[in-house]
């Protein structure tokens, strides 16, 4: 791989030929077979399987352009994504696939293959459950997000772990598409169903409450490097068995406030749990997935304090009221982010398969519309919110709010 003197976007037979030659993880000649399996947007992703052996790994290379649009795009992030799958083994080992190399050249990360389980979103949609998913995910942003703070993590460290992960690119794409496109359009970009349109140009675009609180959040997104964060962490993002979990590509990562990860965790959820509503007779499926939600968010309050009593030394920070309100401000930067990926998800032109795929009519206008006015409500009243059960009832009563006409 030498006659690459730049980054250069590998071939079928070049990642093959990397793999046996460059890294020797394969003895050669060995009758590789690679696949391109990546569906998204910025990265192309290779399978190589030595049937013999029963052996296989992950190949991940970077692009330089968003597919899409063809947005010019640092390779680093690259870097950063190889680098926190690394210190995330350090700290929750079973639930990330561990890094075999990483060629800064060729934006490249060669690691372990996680296809024994399955993409949350995709089984979500076919109405899978999972018993231990709330339990692990729950761990692991605890333990990640906790971890990472200035309250357990060397003060000079962690300062250094702030530059090391400024994360330029990716913050801006989450910082439009998030934080700012959904609630003006101002590049043209939002894709909203024709019988919406009304209906989000009042809640939404002419909402000057709602968007006073989005930019709230906006601002602590930008401005509070709380925790590393893994950025992007939906449930396309997890994978998961009946009996594991493993959290793959955080290129999105950066140091920011540590309710953004958890809040994408839980407003992805309402996703799975809204189509089911709407589309489907599996009452088991639906109370097990409202049950989920309820517990994660609980799980994470319960085990914030328990960590956070095992972690935290500094005698400052052991003080009770400030623990409460830290943890308090926590949670409830959680529901606003959760309510700010729904919105994004529904208005902006970056979708979930379950809204984007779901039948035309009314029953898709009405899911979209109850959607939107659980995450305005999520985001209005964040801080009053202290319980899974009143998030669901929230979720509940939202619900004959998008039976109104437009307005």
């Amino acid at each position: 791989m030498e006659k690459f003197a730049a980054h250069t976007l590998l071939s079928h037979s070049e990642v093959k030929n990397y793999l046996i030659d460059t890294l020797q993880l394969f003895e050669e000649n060995t009758p590789l077979i690679i696949e391109e399996i990546g569906d998204g947007n910025i990265n192309y992703v290779f399978k190589a399987t030595d049937s013999a052996a029963e052996k296989s790994i992950i190949v991940k290379q970077s692009d330089t352009l968003l597919r899409s649009s063809g947005r010019p795009l640092d390779i680093s992030r690259n870097k950063i994504e190889a680098d926190i799958l690394k210190l995330y083994h350090q700290l929750v080992p079973t639930y990330v696939p561990e890094v075999y190399a990483y060629d800064e050249k060729l934006a490249l990360i060669v690691m372990e293959d996680i296809s024994a389980c399955k993409n949350l979103r995709h089984e979500l949609m076919v109405e899978q459950t999972f018993p231990t998913f709330a339990e692990d995910i729950s761990t692991f942003l605890v333990t990640t997000l906790l971890s990472t703070t200035d309250l357990c993590w060397d003060k000079k460290e962690k300062k250094q772990m702030v530059k090391a992960f400024t994360n330029i690119d990716m913050c801006d794409i989450s910082e439009d598409l998030v934080f700012t496109e959904p609630y003006n359009n101002y590049k043209n970009r939002n894709v909203i169903i024709e019988d919406n349109q009304e209906f989000v140009e009042t809640h939404i675009y002419n909402n000057q409450a709602l968007i006073g609180e989005v930019a709230q959040l906006r601002s602590n997104f930008m401005n509070n490097a709380q925790a590393l964060l893994h950025g992007d962490l939906h449930s396309g993002s997890i994978f998961v068995s009946q009996s594991a979990m493993k959290v793959i590509d955080p290129e999105f990562a950066f140091y920011g406030p540590m309710g953004y990860d958890i809040g994408n965790v839980i407003g992805n959820l309402f996703f799975p749990l809204a189509r089911a509503a709407n589309y489907s007779a599996n009452e088991a499926f639906s109370q097990w997935l409202t049950d989920t939600i309820e517990t994660i968010y609980d799980l994470v309050e319960s085990k914030l304090t328990l960590a956070y009593d095992q972690k935290v030394t500094l005698s400052l920070y052991q003080n009770e009221a400030f623990k409460a309100h830290y943890i308090k401000e926590i949670m409830a930067d959680s529901l606003g982010y959760a309510g700010t990926e729904i919105i994004r998800r529904i208005i902006g032109d970056s979708k979930v398969a379950e809204i984007s795929e779901a039948p035309d009519g009314t029953q898709r206008v009405l899911m979209e519309r109850h959607l939107l006015k659980f995450a305005e409500a999520l985001i209005l009243n964040r801080s009053e919110i202290t319980t899974g059960k009143e998030l669901l009832e929230l979720y509940r009563v939202s619900a004959p709010l998008a039976q109104q006409n437009g307005g």
